[in-house]
């Protein structure tokens, strides 16, 4: 029998892994371990389509039941690893039992941060990250007139358009000067908050929660607004505890090499925990997506069995508010140039931005022809783009790979 690989984490990243796994001829004992009583399922609708009925539970699994059956992997949903012993080689569950290993794959993904407000702990505040968090919040939306949402990110501006669509007040609060500012430059926050606004959806920039109460929301300048449900869309953090405690490097995540190996040689970790050098910044970053969890995972499985493959695909993410759909490829940070294509008036555009003539990201609104452009055009090591080209209409994108 070959030696046993256990993969810690039932998300995309693990459940991925698991199935590159078998792809790649390894045919040894898989253990899946998830904390959650659910198979694995999709994340993204759970903000959105789950909220609004538009798809249903049985859909939302990542694969049937029968998947893990099919390729003899062990599933170990509903309990928790609660240490990794990497001198013996085992992982210990809270169930007490203690599992060996051989290697080891980390998919632990993250955790929603819960700022320090004064009542947010009451029964009326929820948070998105899990199914069940969803569940919940989708019982509580019924029966809830006012909803306050604390953070402008993406998941706080998905759940505040499902919210407007159930019929819901809805009041957005963010820290910052403009909604999603750490992921969009500021034409894209812009439209959104016209969008949003457009919509009936009233937002607070630059404005902090102060308190929560029974049926109110005290802001930092003073002004209560209704809100008999609140939601927390206040970011997330690495879930790297179990890393921390094994002796992994850790920072913002679990350090990993090109090839999602850990400071362990044994052990390999993927997905929205996992820091790893990024080629097309050339530095180090943790990225959370469903697209490079399944990206991550594969190369973690080809180095599992033995075939080095450096990780380099292009980032890519999405956002769908109200009927809009932000499309974002390549990383939009640090970069010194940027140039629109086409016009916000018409509900379809374009951003290309660029570092020192080199194209590195495009945000797209409603836009997915020049969100596919751009992602084979960041494929390319060329990456034969200008900005004089990005900008105009009439230059057939194409024609840059």
């Amino acid at each position: 029998m070959m030696e046993p690989i256990i993969i810690v984490g039932a998300g995309q990243a693990g459940v991925q892994l698991a199935d590159s796994l078998r792809r790649e001829g390894f045919d040894g004992p898989i253990t899946l371990v998830g904390d959650e009583n659910q198979p694995p399922y999709q994340r993204p609708p759970l903000s959105k389509a789950f909220l609004l009925d538009q798809i249903e539970e049985a859909r939302l699994p990542l694969r049937p039941y029968a998947f893990y059956e099919q390729r003899n992997i062990i599933p170990r949903f509903g309990v928790r690893v609660t240490a990794i012993d990497r001198a013996a080689k085992t992982i210990t569950l809270d169930t007490g039992e203690t599992l060996s290993y051989a290697r080891l794959a980390l998919c632990l993904g993250t955790s929603v941060r819960i700022p320090p407000i004064p009542g947010a702990d009451r029964p009326h505040v929820h948070v998105l990250r899990t199914l069940d968090d969803s569940l919940a919040l989708k019982r509580a939306m019924a029966d809830a007139n006012s909803v306050a949402v604390i953070g402008g990110g993406f998941i706080g501006l998905e759940v505040a358009a499902s919210a407007r669509k159930l019929g819901k007040q809805v009041t957005v609060i963010e820290a910052l000067d403009r909604v999603m500012k750490r992921a969009v430059s500021e034409p894209v926050s812009r439209f959104f908050e016209d969008l949003h606004r457009s919509e009936g959806a009233g937002l607070r920039l630059e404005t902090l929660t102060a308190r929560i109460d029974e049926a109110t929301l005290e802001l930092s300048d003073g002004e209560t607004i209704p809100a008999d449900l609140v939601v927390l869309g206040t970011g997330v953090s690495p879930c790297d505890d179990l890393a921390v405690s094994a002796g992994l490097d850790c920072d913002n995540g679990i350090i990993v090499d090109e090839y999602c190996r850990t400071s362990d040689p044994d052990i390999v970790a993927a997905g929205d925990c996992a820091n790893h050098p990024n080629f097309l910044t050339g530095e180090r970053l943790r990225l959370e997506s469903v697209q490079n969890a399944i990206d991550e995972a594969k190369i973690a499985a080809k180095t599992l069995t033995g075939t080095l493959d450096i990780y380099k695909a292009v980032p890519w993410f999405w956002s769908d508010q109200y009927d809009i759909k932000l499309q974002m490829a390549g990383l939009s940070m640090d970069t010194d140039e940027s140039v629109m294509r086409g016009d916000p008036a018409s509900g379809s555009f374009s951003i290309f931005y660029f570092k020192d003539g080199l194209v590195m990201a495009a945000d797209s609104i409603n836009a997915p022809a020049d969100h596919m452009a751009a992602r084979r055009i960041l494929a390319n090591e060329q990456r034969d783009l200008t900005p004089q080209q990005a900008a105009d209409r009439e230059f057939d994108l194409k024609l840059a790979f």
